[in-house]
């Protein structure tokens, strides 16, 4: 079981770095005229669930963090835990700014593969912090054939 050690103050303060991030990104690479230009998959989502469900994700995300932080600060699962944070950070600029779905698609799928890897090293520690983020696997696994499927659909604009 989780030993919660510096709990109330660094539940805190990871739900608003994580939060903040969100937010921030979400605002500065906003889907423009050009997103709403591309040709997109039938199965493509409506724009009004991103917020919701990016709010949702995140608070698990940091939940999950913050959990492993608690048990082993400096563990591959934690190292994962960060690097797939900074790659979520990096696709929306590459995406809806420098308009690099190709270059988007091939962080996304790393972010994947990281996701992947900090559920797998968190399974036996700590099952809740792994379990919080199988929600976030299976958006990230649908986001990565959204974006394979635009950069497709939309081969002359996608990198």
């Amino acid at each position: 079981m989780i030993s919660i050690r510096k709990n109330t103050t660094s539940l805190i303060l990871f739900v608003l770095a994580v939060m903040a991030g969100g937010i921030a990104i979400g605002i500065l690479t906003a889907p423009g005229p050009w997103y709403a230009d591309l040709v997109k998959p039938a199965f493509n989502p409506p724009n009004w669930i991103f917020a919701p469900v990016w709010t949702l994700l995140y608070l698990c995300i940091a939940i999950a963090g913050w959990r492993i932080w608690q048990i082993e600060p400096a563990g591959l699962p934690m190292k994962a835990w960060f690097a797939q944070m900074l790659l979520n950070f990096i696709w929306s600029p590459l995406f809806f700014v420098a308009h690099r779905m190709d270059l988007a698609l091939g962080v996304i799928l790393l972010m994947l593969a990281l996701i992947v890897t900090f559920i797998y090293g968190t399974w036996r520690t700590d099952r809740p912090a792994a379990l919080l983020f199988v929600p976030y696997a299976a958006w990230v696994a649908f986001a990565s054939v959204l974006n394979g499927s635009l950069l497709a659909l939309n081969p002359s604009v996608g990198g």
